[in-house]
């Protein structure tokens, strides 16, 4: 068995979107009524591409194009805006990621925040995370960050290794990464996260539980671990080949030594990826019908049934011409690519979103909204707590399916299990579409 077939932190994935016609976004704006809702800013600016990248980015951009890019975001931010004013819609969450958020100057960044409160209502306890490098986490830059009220700063460390850095085509040294935490950790900002990366070519058990360490003398609130998959038109493709984790057997040894040595330091695991230093785990995350509008090149909304975004691309080329449509938009209101879900696919979607964090999946809601049992509809369901992947759970009067431990490691291995087929057959079209285009090999989509 491969442990690492696909990350699952949506459903559907990108690569099953395309082409819509006679979409509007005022026909669906009315989901966002209200409060509970989710913002998102896609910054494609980075200094240099890592080798394992398959994210919407670009490089070699000067102050001038990241200008361009804002005027863009503002122009679709006000059409945004005034379409939302019937519905009183308050954001309870912002993320700015990329790309390199912090690639920008401080009046970017002044700028970027101004536009967001311009354009739209946020509530009182409102949530604001934004992602960071080691090369862009700068003094007057965090000064920035702290006077837009941010709550969360995740930033990609990877690996303190400077061998394991090289591998991943990361253009900081480790020192940079320590000198980087150290500034963070003097702005105590409520929430700081780290991402280190698994399954590096070279990398040891030793290797990987040193940078841990290392992370953890900076105090981060959260861990994020992520193994390493090099995926089509990603730098390291040609050198290591596409669409795989390598040696997969000795990176899930790495994930486990990794997830033991976190939880004996005291953090909780809430999902394959994410630890959290133990605090109480807030009550239950309704994830599954989660509205997100989006803004800029690249990032993608959930409107109910809507899930929309530019069409999927990474390498420079395709990002630049994405880039380029974007700028020259001047109806913002017209959906032009994305899927709309049948309620089978709300279904799977929402099985995936939960089965795959803790507290699980809670029957009686799924119950509720779809008017089945979940096991019944999925049928692998039974399966899965067979084989102990899944158990059964009572927190207070509700019944949950939740991981198992060894549940937890197979994420990647049976979350791509509920992909329907016609999701799958759209994933593997891009796939074939993108062997030849990106000179790689065939992805582990098809493995299943």
């Amino acid at each position: 068995m491969n442990p690492y077939i696909q990350y699952m932190y949506s459903y559907p994935h990108k690569t099953a979107y395309g082409p819509l016609k006679g979409i509007i976004l005022k026909d669906y704006i009315p989901v966002l009524a209200g409060s509970g809702h989710g913002l998102y800013l896609h910054i494609p600016f980075c200094r240099t591409k890592c080798g394992y990248c398959n994210l919407f980015s670009v490089t070699g951009q000067e102050s001038g194009a990241i200008d361009r890019y804002l005027d863009a975001v503002e122009a679709q931010s006000e059409q945004y805006g005034e379409l939302l004013v019937p519905y009183e819609t308050v954001f309870s969450d912002i993320t700015i990621g990329g790309g390199t958020p912090l690639l920008l100057s401080e009046q970017q960044l002044e700028r970027t925040f101004s536009i967001m409160k311009r354009h739209f209502k946020f509530s009182s306890d409102c949530g604001l995370t934004i992602e960071t490098a080691p090369n862009q986490t700068e003094e007057g830059k965090l000064e920035a960050l702290k006077r837009a009220g941010v709550t969360r700063v995740s930033i990609g460390i990877q690996s303190f290794s400077e061998e394991e850095l090289r591998t991943l085509h990361r253009n900081h040294s480790a020192a940079r990464a320590e000198k980087a935490l150290e500034l963070l950790k003097t702005f105590q900002f409520p929430c700081v996260n780290v991402d280190l990366i698994y399954g590096i070519p070279g990398q040891t058990v030793k290797s990987l539980i040193q940078s841990l360490k290392k992370a953890l003398f900076f105090e981060p609130d959260e861990i994020f671990l992520y193994p390493l998959y090099i995926k089509h038109g990603a730098g390291l493709e040609r050198n290591l080949g596409g669409g795989m984790v390598l040696k997969p057997e000795l990176t899930f040894n790495l994930y486990k030594a990794a997830s033991r040595f976190l939880k004996e330091e005291g953090f909780r695991q809430d999902s394959m990826r994410r630890f959290v230093r133990q605090k109480e785990r807030r009550g239950y995350l309704e994830c599954g019908f989660g509205t997100s509008l989006a803004l800029g090149c690249g990032g993608r909304s959930y409107l109910g049934k809507l899930h929309f975004c530019s069409p999927y691309a990474v390498t420079k080329e395709e990002c630049l011409a994405r880039l380029k449509e974007f700028e020259s938009t001047l109806d913002f209101s017209q959906v032009t690519n994305g899927i709309l879900l049948s309620e089978e696919e709300q279904r799977r979607r929402y099985v995936i979103r939960h089965l795959l964090i803790h507290p699980g999946l809670a029957l009686e809601r799924y119950r509720g909204y779809f008017g089945s049992e979940a096991q019944a509809d999925f049928p692998l369901l039974k399966l899965w707590l067979e084989k102990r992947y899944v158990k059964k759970l009572i927190r207070g009067t509700e019944q949950y399916l939740d991981l198992t431990e060894t549940g937890m490691g197979l994420s990647d291995y049976l979350g791509p299990q509920l992909i329907s087929w016609q999701v799958r057959k759209r994933m593997e079209e891009w796939e074939e579409l993108h062997e030849q285009k990106y000179d790689g090999v065939p992805g582990q989509l098809k493995e299943l």
